[in-house]
């Protein structure tokens, strides 16, 4: 078993959370369109709900993520994965990467959590 680095450790658990965190407010910015659209207060909640649905899996799966960081990045990588295979055809490649990469990317991080943290716990 090789030492641990306490620096290491906690560049390793807090770079894929925060970087979840970040994306789940970016994408919660393209909900705000609906207070343009001059609806009622009723109909301009409905419409931010709907439109926060993405942000609300991508939290759930960073809860997931939280506690199984295998579980969560496989999670994430597919969530990248399904989100280009939806909108191949209808946007430009650039912003299929603006929002499939930071979910790639977490997705990637918390795996490499999980593989460092299996490879430095504790032998019982």
């Amino acid at each position: 078993m090789s030492r641990t680095h306490p620096l290491l450790d906690r560049v390793m658990f807090w770079t894929p959370r925060v970087l979840c965190i970040a994306f789940a407010a970016f994408i919660s910015l393209f909900a705000l369109d609906v207070f343009n659209e001059g609806y009622g207060i009723w109909h301009t909640v409905l419409a931010l709900m709907v439109h926060l649905i993405p942000t609300f899996v991508v939290v759930a799966v960073l809860i997931i993520a939280w506690r199984y960081e295998m579980l969560g990045g496989a999670l994430l990588i597919l969530l990248a994965g399904w989100y280009v295979m939806e909108t191949w055809s209808r946007f430009p490649r650039s912003s299929m990467l603006v929002i499939a990469g930071p979910l790639l990317v977490a997705g990637g991080l918390f795996l490499c959590d999980w593989v460092y943290r299996a490879k430095h716990r504790p032998t019982v």
